[in-house]
Formats: structure tokens, C-alpha cells, sequence
């Protein structure tokens, strides 16, 4: 991160920014207005794409599927060494869009930018690692002198769609490991922060890759439908909500990888295996960092009967200590919401709790797209706020007696992207990596932790399969296998 980062963020955006298509800037109008999430203002103009730039988008990276397979793994890792370099370079230019578009604290913007590096980095390793095995064919007498090997090749076009929240790290961990694999594609960013895949696509454009390679049109759902629909298409990589379900449906013989989401728990053990002042950090962390609108956000916490009330009371003055406003100013934590109608839905089931019977430990009132960090215990279990996923700076605690009493709870959840084990022994550890229903555990951390290379996804209604680069890759690539025939043995 560069070191001469600022007290303040005070610079502007560029006045308006054109779309992607098939590799070149299109200033076709500037019909989509970007908002300062925090002033409400204007903040930029972005071209708008229409279904026609779609369809033509769709055409240029399915011709472009040949020229692309064929750019040798070294050419992928150089034009993803490019993108390093020059978002080191934009390294605060990134993290202002990130900052006004999204709302995001411009320290958790800062942090953002990393991973969005870290990301192409971590590709541009794997580019030239993506492999094969010889297949063992000699298993009779009847294949004798036979020998096979496979081989990985892409899948072919694929369509990318992503939220608001992470506008630059959800599609890094799309785009990147299609460059590495050697995939077309075509991205749909989320109309309410669209700067930074723009400003990717930028850098993208100052590379050699085949014409048609990519795409990056913020457009209109209905227009947005063919990159669900449209056969040409080989995979589509959807992050949102459970809308995915409906676009799996509607995807034909495509490949689909889903990332909809989470109400993600966190347990904390009577021995918690770390000093209970670091516990309350790290869930404090997790449960309200950029404001709560992560598909990890810890939602749920559960925390042993013989340590519950000392818990609490650290939670309650650390959540009341946390500092709300202008996301530019680095002293800030929760910055606003993503809009207002999102904060009053999350007001909404917090009051909703609270007439069933729930106890608010800390927070206030709302204003405008502003939610204070809200803490409750007692929260029904068959409220809103206990059974969906909040995406706002809300956590809910309750006690529990029996470690495997804590595992029933988190279980208890549409939901299983990632849970967060709190605990000093090791049965507890694998007890919970054995029977939580969830992509992955976390023990002692909170289930926000995330490293741009690990596998990433969940079970039931919370998606399927993973990212990761490298895992990716994977369904970004087929096998192909070669049966070769020695005829003199």
C-alpha cells in the first residue's frame, strides 16, 4: 500500500466512465448515475449498456474463445502481472471509488484494493501451473500398451454478475482466474458501484489480449438475461442473492457456480483458546466491518453459559465505542449502508425482534442510510433477523450449556458458507469441522476471515460450488484426455 496515504480522501471521481465492449471503451451515453453513499449526491455518470451491446458482447467473446485458448499460459500470466502493476499504481485512485460508490471506510477500502492485488497476483501464479496427470491405462491383459494422459482446457465464454459490496475483490475472483484459464467473458457489475470494474476493464484494455476476450457492461437486469440464457455461454459465475436459485433454473446446459449468501455463527467456548479481549476484537471485527454487508458478516453468536455474561458485557462497550460517518475519514468504522431502502428493511426486523421479545444491548436509531452497530440477545428464532441474512451491522447472542448444543444452533440456518469456532481444544475443533454444515470453519477467528487463495463457498441455500483461484480455474476448465495406442508392445 502506498505511504503516503492521507488523513482525509478528498479527491473526486472522473466526471463519467464508459463501458467495455469486446475490449474497447464505448461512450455510448452517460445514462447511469453513481451516488456518493454517503452524501447522496452524484457522484459520477456511467454508459449504460443496452441489450443490443449485450448480444453483440456475447458474440465478440464467443468468437474470441479459439484466439483466447490459444494465448500460451506465460502471455496470460504477463497481461495479469500488468494488471498488478498498474493497481499498485491506482492503488488510491481504487480505493476512493471503492470508498464513494460503495461506502465503504476508506480504511476497509485500502484493504480491499490489496486483496484486488493479491488476487491477479495469486492468478498470475497459477496460470502457468494449470496442469494434468497420466492416467495408469495398463489394468489387464486387454490394455496393454495403452497409455492416457489429460489435460485442462477452457470451458469457453463465460458471464460473470456481482454485487455491490465487494466491487472490486468479487470480481477480481472472477475475472482473474478467467484470464489465467484462458476464458472470454463477459461481466455485469452491479449498477450501484460500477467505477471499479470499469477501471479494471481499463487496465485491461492496455493489454494484447484477442479482440472479444472481454466485456464489462453495467446494464439492466432485464437486459442482463441473456447472460443467464443464451446457449453461447459455457458457465456462468453468479455472486448475489437467492435470486441465483432462479437464474440456475433459467441457465439451460451451462455450467453455474453460486455464492447467494449467509446468516454466518460464530461460537465462542468456555475455553475460547485466546484471551476473551482478542475474542471481542475479532468478533467486533467481523460483525460490523463495512457496515455488515458481507456474505460472512458474523450474524449469529453463541457463547458458552460460563463466559456469556462477561462476553456481553465486553461486546456491549466495544460496540458502543465504534465510530459512525463519513466513510473518507480514516477514524470512521461504519460508514452507511448501501441505501436506504436496505437500512429500513434491516430497522424494519430489528424492531420486528424486539416486539417478539428481543433485548437491544447496544445501537440506535436510524438515519437515512445510517445504522448504528446494533447488538441483541434474545432474538425469536423464527424472527427475520435470526432466520435470513441481515447484511447490515446487526449481531444477535445467545448462551448455550453443551458444545454440540452450539454446533445444533449454527446448523439451525438455511444458510452455510462459514462458521467461527472459538475454542482451546482440539476435540471441539474437530468436532466442528466434522459435523457443521458449512464451506469452511474457521477456528479461532470469526467466519469473516477469508485468504483470496483458499476455496470459497457454501452448502444449502448459501450456493455451490468454489472460488479461489485455483479452484476457479477448475470449473473455468474441462478434462481432456488422450489415449495414446503403442503398438509395439
Amino acid at each position: 500500500m502506498p505511504k503516503d496515504k492521507k488523513k482525509r480522501a478528498d479527491k473526486g471521481l472522473k466526471s463519467s466512465y464508459p463501458y467495455y465492449l469486446a475490449n474497447r471503451p464505448v461512450a455510448a451515453n452517460t445514462d447511469l448515475d453513481v451516488l456518493d453513499k454517503y452524501s447522496g449526491k452524484r457522484a459520477t455518470r456511467v454508459a449504460l449498456a443496452d441489450g443490443a451491446a449485450v448480444r453483440k458482447a456475447i458474440v465478440a467473446g464467443h468468437q474470441a474463445r479459439e484466439a483466447m485458448s490459444a494465448v500460451t499460459p506465460d502471455a496470460r500470466r504477463d497481461v495479469l502481472e500488468h494488471c498488478v502493476r498498474r493497481f499498485t499504481e491506482r492503488f488510491e485512485e481504487l480505493a476512493l471509488a471503492l470508498c464513494i460508490e460503495a461506502g465503504k471506510p476508506i480504511r476497509d477500502a485500502r484493504g480491499e484494493v490489496t486483496r484486488l492485488i493479491d488476487t491477479f497476483r495469486i492468478a498470475a501464479g497459477e496460470a502457468t501451473r494449470i496442469g494434468g496427470d497420466v492416467v495408469e491405462l495398463q489394468i489387464s491383459p486387454r490394455t496393454r500398451g495403452y497409455r492416457g494422459m489429460t489435460r485442462r482446457v477452457p470451458v469457453g465464454l463465460c458471464s460473470f454478475i456481482t454485487p455491490f459490496n465487494f466491487p472490486l475483490n468479487l470480481v477480481a475472483h472472477k475475472v482473474a482466474p478467467a484470464i489465467a484459464a484462458g476464458c472470454p467473458f463477459v461481466l455485469k457489475p452491479s449498477e450501484k458501484t460500477p467505477i471499479g470494474a470499469l477501471i479494471i476493464g481499463e487496465v485491461l484494455a492496455e493489454t494484447d489480449l484477442p479482440k472479444g476476450a472481454f466485456s464489462v457492461l453495467p446494464c439492466s437486469n432485464d437486459d442482463a438475461a441473456q447472460l443467464v440464457e443464451d446457449e453461447r455461454i459455457a458457465l456462468l459465475s453468479f455472486t448475489g442473492g437467492l435470486v441465483g436459485w432462479d437464474l440456475k433454473a433459467r441457465a439451460g446446459r451451462k455450467k453455474v457456480t453460486l455464492e447467494l449468501g449467509g446468516n454466518a455463527a460464530c461460537i465462542v467456548d468456555a475455553d475460547p483458546g485466546a484471551p476473551l479481549d482478542e475474542v471481542v476484537e475479532r468478533v467486533v471485527f467481523g460483525a460490523y466491518y463495512q457496515s455488515g454487508q458481507s456474505c460472512i458478516s458474523v450474524q449469529r453468536i453463541y457463547a458458552h453459559s460460563d463466559i456469556y455474561d462477561r462476553l456481553r458485557k465486553k461486546l456491549r462497550a466495544a460496540v458502543a465505542k465504534l465510530h459512525m460517518g463519513d466513510p473518507r475519514d480514516e477514524a470512521t468504522f461504519i460508514g452507511p449502508m448501501i441505501d436506504e431502502a436496505a437500512a429500513k428493511r434491516v430497522e424494519a426486523w430489528i424492531d420486528a425482534a424486539r416486539k417478539g421479545g428481543a433485548k437491544r444491548l447496544a445501537g440506535g436509531e436510524r438515519n437515512g442510510n445510517m445504522v448504528p452497530a446494533t447488538l441483541l440477545e434474545n432474538v425469536p428464532h423464527d424472527s427475520d433477523l435470526y432466520r435470513k441474512e441481515a447484511f447490515a451491522p446487526v449481531a444477535l447472542m445467545e448462551p448455550f450449556d453443551d458444545f454440540e448444543q452450539a454446533i445444533d444452533l449454527v446448523n439451525d440456518s438455511d444458510f452455510g458458507l462459514q462458521a467461527g469456532v472459538f475454542t482451546g481444544s482440539l476435540d471441539h475443533a474437530m468436532r466442528a469441522w466434522d459435523r457443521l454444515e458449512v464451506g469452511g470453519v474457521i477456528v479461532g477467528d470469526v467466519p469473516s476471515f477469508r485468504v483470496d487463495n483458499m476455496p470459497y463457498g457454501g452448502v444449502k441455500q448459501s450456493g455451490l460450488g468454489r472460488e479461489g483461484v485455483r479452484y476457479a480455474i477448475e470449473d473455468m476448465t474441462e478434462q481432456r484426455l488422450l489415449v495414446i495406442r503403442d503398438r509395439a508392445r
